[in-house]
């Protein structure tokens, strides 16, 4: 067995905090506040049982799906995530992972590579765009992603303006300029794999957004980007449906955990809503997107692709997921440990890892494929379930 192979995620989480400065690392973990969001994300899926057989059992499992059309090997979609520069190939290297493991990736409008780059690594790349700008920007953005061959929109709307964390937020450069680079010199030199890689190739990180760049301007930086999206005013319900109007294919609206804004987005026209509360990231004490999913999946019924974004650890969380109505789920910090312990071939792991766990799972359960889970596979215990924004019983 490879020595750059790990087993776990929990084991790529580990090998990322010791490879990375610890600015960066704190980055990834991010969260809000008190981190009441954050922990219960994957706290949760503790609370969730299963209720597995013992003879009868499936000799094969199959775990391939669909998602916003796209064939997937395995229920797991890269969810989008900004200026992945904890490896110099970035998305680029995730795009390439997902690939090689069978399934679709998420590229964030405040990815650091061009999408071009990254639909050449995998054709199965979804946009991901937020309410930001005028009107006309937002049409150029999506043009720009239908030219490129983006299958695939997705909105992200669980994000807030929340920065504060008792813990201390990192501290992130606009630019890594030669002042910058003097603060930072303590950081890099104390983990030097990660600053050999970069050096080996001529360059250092690039916090520039290439995607939300004018033609023939120079790409803003990570936060300039940002301070556009917060001085634009919220939409509204109509706003989306407008939105979603001026994307002719498959169009996710990400971040839903009330039913009501579920019904309310299936009546905007939108293919698919991933149950989400941005990591933690969003306002905290919104609960755990796996307590809020089955709620949501009755609310849209049939009518709308329902996935799940938000402390996924393991392939049995997965299971658990799907049991409770999801199409499929999507990854964030799970991949982005990998990526930073091991590059594609890291990313690739956390997907095997993931993908082993589903089938583990399967076999335990007696089922022949995802299709057939149910929610009397999973034990969920009084009080689990969070059932936001539904009207009261007359």
């Amino acid at each position: 067995m490879s020595s750059t192979w790990f087993e776990s995620v929990a084991e790529a989480q580990r090998r990322a905090r010791r490879r990375l400065p610890k600015s960066v690392y704190s980055a990834l973990l991010a969260g809000s506040e008190a981190g009441v969001s954050y922990r219960d994300n994957t706290a949760a899926f503790d609370e969730l049982g299963f209720a597995p057989h013992v003879a009868g059992l499936s000799p094969k499992r199959d775990q391939q799906t669909t998602v916003l059309g796209q064939p997937i090997s395995l229920p797991v979609v890269i969810s989008p995530t900004g200026v992945q520069a904890v490896h110099p190939d970035g998305e680029v290297a995730v795009a390439r992972a997902a690939a090689a493991r069978g399934t679709a990736m998420g590229l964030s409008s405040f990815a650091s590579k061009p999408i071009e780059d990254v639909i050449a690594a995998n054709p199965q790349t979804f946009f991901q765009m937020y309410w930001m700008g005028t009107r006309d920007w937002m049409i150029r953005w999506m043009e720009h992603a239908r030219q490129a061959g983006a299958v695939g929109l997705i909105v992200t709307l669980d994000w807030s303006f929340s920065h504060s964390r008792d813990w201390g937020s990192p501290w992130i450069p606009e630019r890594l300029d030669l002042k910058t680079m003097v603060k930072l010199a303590p950081q890099g030199v104390s983990r030097p794999a990660w600053l050999l890689q970069y050096l080996r190739t001529g360059r250092l990180p690039d916090l520039s957004v290439p995607n939300l760049a004018e033609p023939g301007q120079q790409a803003p930086v990570f936060f300039g980007a940002y301070g556009e999206w917060m001085q634009t005013p919220p939409p509204s319900w109509e706003d989306i449906a407008w939105l979603r109007q001026q994307w002719d294919g498959p169009f996710m609206l990400k971040g839903v955990s009330r039913v009501d804004d579920a019904r309310r987005a299936r009546d905007a026209g939108v293919s698919a809503i991933s149950v989400s509360n941005h990591g933690g990231n969003n306002l905290d004490s919104t609960p755990a997107p796996i307590r809020a999913l089955a709620a949501v999946v009755d609310a849209v019924g049939t009518d709308v692709e329902v996935l799940m974004d938000g402390g996924i650890r393991r392939g049995g969380d997965v299971v658990k997921a799907l049991a409770l109505g999801a199409r499929a789920v999507m990854i964030g910090r799970a991949y982005l440990w990998g990526l930073a312990a091991g590059g594609q071939a890291g990313v690739e792991n956390v997907l095997d890892v993931l993908r082993n766990g589903i089938d583990s799972a399967l076999l335990s359960l007696g089922h022949s494929s995802i299709h057939e889970l149910t929610p009397d596979d999973v034990l969920v215990p009084d009080g689990f379930p969070r059932t936001l924004g539904a009207a009261p019983a007359r």
